[in-house]
């Protein structure tokens, strides 16, 4: 099975268990290192995530997991908090996030450059406003890299 659809398939699986246990999926990875397979899933909750609810979760996804058979090959699964250096991957992160410093990298060019740091100003019609060094940029979500919360100390 291809990358793409393992990751849609174990959205689909592990979100609807997420959302019973009052958590939000943040973003799930599933890719080779080294010789072995990694299912990473990152959850988080306005209170932020605790080694319980890591355990839990882990418990409760990797049988679905596997009871399902969503994944033939051997892998390692781990469950954690997305971090202070967040990822930013869909429309409500973010609007979650907005008046935060960010870093993003562009698939293309925008006016000659492809990495960005500053204030994430707004975001719609699927397109990232942010202010960087006193220039407003917009940068369609589709030309979006990656993207991910900057940490402040």
């Amino acid at each position: 099975m291809a990358k793409v659809p393992v990751l849609q398939a174990i959205t689909d699986l592990i979100e609807p268990v997420l959302i019973t246990e009052g958590l939000e999926l943040v973003d799930v990875e599933y890719k080779k290192e080294g010789k072995n397979w990694v299912l990473r899933i990152f959850i988080d909750k306005e209170e932020g995530i605790t080694v319980a609810d890591c355990q839990k979760i882990s418990h409760l996804t990797g049988d679905l997991i596997e009871v399902e058979e969503t994944i033939t090959t051997p892998y390692s699964l781990e469950v954690s908090s997305p971090g202070l250096d967040r990822v930013l991957k869909r429309e409500k992160d973010f609007l979650k996030f907005k008046g935060r410093r960010i870093r993003l990298h562009s698939l293309s060019p925008i006016d000659n450059r492809r990495k960005f740091t500053g204030i994430l100003t707004d975001f719609k019609d699927q397109t990232v406003f942010m202010e960087v060094d006193g220039k407003l940029f917009e940068i369609p979500l589709r030309q979006v890299g990656k993207a991910s919360l900057v940490i402040e100390i």
